[in-house]
């Protein structure tokens, strides 16, 4: 059977109680009932509880709401959005500044800025990214958690998709289950990897520090490819990288926990940076989500953005840039 895909498993989130679910109904369960199917997807729930939820709408397939007793046929596109605890308060609408990089009848796409939590949780009640898209677009407040199919650190930069109907959000989660999604990430690096490579490593809690990730036998599947675009200085300790990283899975901290697991630490990054004995003064994980693409929901026509470093990275890149000239 297909592993379930965690619409939040991307980035970082403060915790929720319940998770938004991504999934598409595996080939096998086709001609079940589809409550049963959904029992089979999603074991972490009981079977009344999804019949529940099939008929409050909070599990919606396709984009829509259908019956517990109708047949699954294999395929379909499956978003689980529980609902929210009683003294869980709905997020209010906050007008802010989006730099909004594309935006149509179903996607919009936002370049988000270093600071900006992305989704209302423990210690961020508000002036999250999701409390500007209501402002922007109140008709998200139709779509489970604004139309928000994935994530970015707080400290992250880069572009995000957000859908703007259950139509929408429903293939694009499809998508990301079926890792068609294409997310391209620049990092700058304490040390010298080799010139390209995939870092194959399971990701899972660290049983050490239960709020950050490591790479773990237990774990589920990650991938990460790179390839160096550039160095400057020399030597494990002395010299910084910066790389084009290609999420070919998406778990929590991917890039963050295996950059440091080859021992090539993200700068700035005060999590996961163990061992990184140089000392460059930058106020966050040096990451920024430049490129990304994906099929368009509606049309079916193959879609990309990119968007340049932030001017704090490319202020970082200069520095290094002519410390490394100066040094030749």
């Amino acid at each position: 059977m297909a592993k379930n895909y965690t619409a939040e498993e991307d980035f970082e989130w403060d915790e929720a109680p319940l998770e938004v679910l991504a999934a598409a109904v595996p080939g096998e369960l086709g001609g079940l009932r589809m409550d049963l199917a959904l029992a089979r997807m999603f074991p972490q729930y009981s079977r009344n509880r999804l019949q529940a939820w099939l008929k409050s709408g909070h599990v919606l397939v396709e984009g829509m709401q259908v019956r517990g007793s109708e047949k699954a046929i294999g395929g379909e596109a499956v978003v689980l959005d529980p609902p929210a605890a009683a003294d869980v308060a709905a997020p209010r609408a906050e007008r802010m500044a989006l730099e909004v990089v594309y935006e149509d009848a179903d996607l919009i796409v936002i370049d988000k800025p270093v600071g900006l939590v992305v989704h209302p949780g423990a210690g961020n009640p508000q002036h999250t990214l999701l409390n500007g898209l209501l402002a922007h677009a109140p008709s998200l407040r139709k779509v489970p958690r604004a139309g928000i199919v994935h994530r970015l650190d707080k400290d992250t930069s880069g572009l995000l998709v957000v859908a703007k109907n259950l139509s929408a959000q429903a293939r694009l989660a499809a998508q990301l289950a079926a890792r068609s999604v294409k997310r391209t990430y620049l990092a700058l690096v304490h040390g010298e990897p080799p010139a390209q490579g995939t870092i194959d490593a399971p990701i899972g809690r660290d049983p050490r520090a239960r709020t950050r990730m490591a790479v773990s036998a237990g774990g589920r599947e990650a991938r990460t490819a790179y390839t160096v675009l550039e160095r400057f200085g020399k030597g494990a300790r002395t010299g910084f990288s910066l790389l084009e990283c290609r999420l070919e899975t998406g778990r929590t901290h991917q890039i963050r926990v295996h950059l440091q697991h080859i021992k090539c630490p993200i700068v700035g990054d005060t999590v996961y940076r163990r061992g990184a004995s140089n000392a460059v003064e930058f106020g966050r994980q040096a990451l920024h989500a430049t490129a990304l693409e994906l099929t368009h929901p509606r049309s079916g026509r193959h879609m990309s953005w990119s968007v340049p470093l932030p001017a704090d990275m490319k202020k970082l890149v200069a520095g290094l840039r002519r410390a490394a000239s100066s040094a030749r």
